[in-house]
């Protein structure tokens, strides 16, 4: 029976990369001289540390450009709150998602059962699990999840027929 599987996974070196790029970056530019301005990374947990909200925005910016030119997803970035610490200085928690959540799983399945289509959606772990009987049915739901789901970077994996 052919299937396939829903994941959601960021490229952990090409992440790694964009940070080392943005650090340069930032180590390099005019106006982030004399500040302490940097990207720390730990797994997929990212601290941009900045001297003020205005820095911090710059360097956001440019995580986000190296991202983009290193061909990672920007919607795997998720930002949390902006955090003061010692004097002016402030950090934010930028989380690398890994997995689909249970809640996208959930609305992967029901979107699949709604179409239709003679194709099963189960969930597995962090990934979803489509299988079917034929292969243009399996095309046709990779065609609708990609149509239908913007909000979240999936990508299909572990076609077999």
């Amino acid at each position: 029976m052919p299937t396939f599987d829903v994941v959601s996974e960021s490229d952990a070196i090409e992440v790694r990369n964009a940070v080392d790029q943005a650090n340069k970056e930032i180590a390099n530019r005019f106006d982030f001289k004399g500040s302490d301005a940097r990207i720390e990374q730990k797994e997929r947990e990212l601290t941009a540390y900045a001297d003020d909200d205005f820095k911090l925005g710059q360097v956001r910016d440019v995580l986000v450009a190296k991202c983009a030119k290193r061909n990672v997803d920007v919607r795997f970035l998720d930002y949390g709150p902006v955090q003061k610490i010692g004097g002016d200085k402030v950090k934010q928690v930028i989380n690398v998602r890994h997995g689909v959540s249970s809640d996208h799983a959930k609305r992967i399945v029901r979107l699949v059962k709604d179409s239709k289509l003679k194709v099963q959606a189960s969930i597995q772990g962090d990934s979803v699990r489509v299988s079917g009987a034929k292969r243009d049915d399996l095309q046709a739901a990779i065609a609708l999840l990609k149509k239908e789901i913007a909000d979240v970077p999936l990508s299909f994996t572990n076609f077999r027929d």
